[in-house]
């Protein structure tokens, strides 16, 4: 199934009609322009090295791209290689971007390849002999399942870190702050020194693909991470319910929605200011913006998910006199009419701004041991699970698999003794329970005894590796599926876990890109979104030619172009909602001309039997302006479908017109009218 072990991994430690858009309907969306001071958020003007330096730069390069080479030749395993050529990409791309944003820029790139020549000898016999180094900084590296890219993050290891082979050390996943200049060789070169004598934790600090708020393949950059350096070679040092979630700023965004959205894979949350929803924070935003847009608000706005404190305690820290004290206020708001027990703790440091000081960071530290020391309970008697979207639904051995209205609140309440559940839920279609606690021996099954709603089954024994039992509900009852919880349904396809939609999802999980055969609109945007995720998601898009596709694989297709100049589209196109021929283009029940206008959507891939994404004519529906933005940019522009009028220009060959666009119901049809 696609991407289950990193999805697994991370997890584990609407029915409402939409009406079409009028043309310019785009103009209702926020111009990151005018929602901001100029220039706010642009990063420091460049200043490129002077030309001895940029000699060696290019000098070093070279010479770490042949010693990378030559490892090649002696098939050093993948995942060791990968922690040298980190640093050649963190070279390259400092230079082909131009992103000389400080003085010390120069000296960063330097750094890293000097760092990386370092490690290419240490390599040089298979082993990645530096990452057992107690006491200072190590630079980590994965190769994405998203796009098969390389990206960084770094772990810093306590100095008696591995002394006593039996203690386990408490982990801490710290997410930076928002920084212009922030490159990967600033990353890599500045994440050196020793540990404090007195650390008494493991940190890991993820890159997150950059400045995106840890969204989209900045979230998963987040688990994947995470996954890499919690593998079996560490995992046997860490204590998985001591696991702590922290960050400032951009990092305290960060923090609040993957605490709120994951509360069962952290024994305490630390927010520090950020932004916790998208109205109220961007300047000059529509009141209202359009429905499918206002749905989609739902997926990342942490105010939405405030109730699953139930779950994890927060400790948020706020100066008095920042802007982004709202985010804390927002959520504390919400949770003083929450009846059910839950811990909020908001630290205010009188008179500052936008700052959290030693001082500070240290006050909030002795919160997070009151929750770390104990660490979390694995086996809670008790949860409650919000969610607005089954991208989300994973709490103590209960995952929402789908919502009967997707974007509506829906809620799984239950108590736990034993095998023994009693779930109560509202707006769920569909869910699972998983094993929890000490796994079972390999030839055991544990049978779970299930009240659902007041449905009481006899026990039922769980199915696969982990094994789970899926319980589905038509015509207001439930059933047990004869399936195990992780594996896809078959017959129609609906919204669930991992095929839920927007467009925008379908670049959270593996994917390929197959464009068109000649050149337009659709080659531009295809070349427009290869530019944007390059640049400001750290990766290349991985690209096929149509007689490449494999369908057995667990790939996602997004597909440019039209029924006549790219194949795949006119072999998936008879399995869609619409209709498209040269002389007509149906959608929703509207005809448009198909030489003034474009569709665009996101649809299960009738290809593929691992239940994965096809796309058309699109990659993240936000654009680069919104990128160069506040992060709360960040929230899908079209929904699940749309159709577009090019109105390509000379500065921008991919640009458009919203003529129409929604969101499709949970069968993935369009809403009946």
């Amino acid at each position: 199934m696609r991407c289950l072990v990193a999805s697994l991994l991370f997890a584990v430690a609407c029915a409402v009609a939409v009406t079409a858009a009028p043309a310019g309907q785009d103009s209702k969306q926020p111009d990151p322009k005018k929602t901001e001071p100029k220039g706010k958020f642009d990063p420091p003007k460049a200043v490129k090295p002077d030309e001895a330096t940029m000699k060696q730069i290019l000098e070093k390069t070279e010479l770490l791209r042949k010693a990378i080479e030559a490892l090649k030749t002696k098939k050093i395993p993948d995942d060791v290689l990968i922690e040298v050529e980190i640093y050649l990409k963190a070279a390259e791309n400092i230079v082909r971007f131009e992103e000389w944003y400080a003085a010390a820029s120069g000296k960063w790139a330097l750094t890293t390849l000097d760092q990386g020549l370092e490690r290419a000898k240490l390599a040089d016999g298979g082993k990645a002999v530096w990452r057992d180094s107690p006491g200072k900084w190590v630079n980590r590296a994965y190769r994405s399942k998203v796009d098969g890219s390389i990206q960084p993050y770094a772990v810093l290891l306590p100095a008696e870190y591995g002394k006593d082979p039996k203690k386990k050390w408490r982990l801490d996943i710290v997410l930076h702050g928002r920084d212009g200049s922030l490159t990967e060789a600033k990353f890599l070169a500045t994440h050196n020194g020793n540990a404090p004598k007195d650390l008494g934790y493991v940190q890991l600090e993820v890159y997150g693909r950059g400045n995106n708020a840890y969204r989209w393949a900045g979230e998963r950059d987040v688990s994947e991470a995470w996954a890499d350096f919690t593998d079996y070679r560490s995992r046997e040092r860490l204590d998985p319910e001591r696991q702590v979630l922290r960050g400032f700023s951009m990092g305290g965004a960060g923090t609040w929605h993957l605490g709120l959205h994951y509360p069962s894979n952290y024994c305490v949350m630390g927010p520090g200011a950020g932004f916790s929803t998208t109205h109220g924070y961007i300047g000059n935003l529509p009141k209202e913006l359009p429905d499918y847009q206002e749905k989609c608000l739902r997926i990342y706005d942490a105010v939405d998910y405030a109730e699953n404190a139930f779950n994890i305690p927060i400790v948020a820290y706020s100066g008095e006199k920042d802007a982004q004290k709202a985010a804390a206020d927002n959520i504390e708001k919400i949770l003083k009419g929450f009846k059910e027990p839950h811990h909020f703790t908001h630290l205010v440091a009188p008179g500052l701004e936008h700052q959290m000081p030693k001082e500070w960071q240290e006050k909030a530290e002795a919160e997070y041991r009151k929750y770390a020391d104990p660490g979390r309970d694995p086996n809670p008697k008790r949860g409650r699970y919000v969610t607005y979207t089954p991208r989300y639904g994973y709490c103590d051995g209960v995952m929402i698999d789908a919502l009967e209205k997707q974007y509506e609140k829906a809620v799984a309440d239950w108590t736990r003794e034993g095998d023994t559940f009693k779930i109560a839920t509202t707006n769920v279609r569909s869910l699972a329970i998983l094993a929890v606690g000490k796994p079972p021996k390999p030839t055991e099954k544990p049978k779970y005894t299930v009240t659902l709603d007041g449905q009481t089954f006899p026990p039922v024994q769980g199915k696969g590796d982990l094994p789970a039992i899926a319980f589905e509900k038509r015509d207001g009852r439930w059933s047990v599926a004869d399936r195990g919880g992780f594996e896809p349904p078959t017959g129609n396809p609906i919204k669930r876990r991992e095929l839920s939609g927007p467009i925008d999802d379908a670049f959270m999980w593996s994917f390929v890109v197959c464009g068109a055969s000649d050149g337009g609109w659709a080659a531009a945007s295809h070349k427009q979104f290869a530019h944007v995720w390059d640049k400001y998601f750290r990766g290349t898009l991985p690209t096929i030619k149509p007689d490449e596709y494999d369908p057995k694989k667990a790939d996602s297709l997004v597909l440019f172009g039209d029924p006549q100049n790219n194949p795949l589209i006119a072999k998936v196109l008879p399995k869609l909602p619409i209709t498209w021929t040269k002389e007509k283009l149906v959608v929703n029940g509207v005809e448009y001309d198909p030489k003034t206008h474009v569709p665009v959507l996101i649809y299960p891939n009738p290809l593929n039997e691992n239940k994965t994404y096809v796309v058309i004519n699109s990659g993240h529906t936000f654009k680069e302006a919104d990128l160069k933005g506040t992060n709360a940019l960040l929230y899908p522009r079209l929904g699940d479908w749309a159709v577009l009028k090019p109105t390509p220009t000379k500065t921008d060959p991919a640009a458009y017109e919203v003529v129409a666009a929604g969101l499709f119901d949970e069968n993935w049809q369009f809403p009946k009218k």
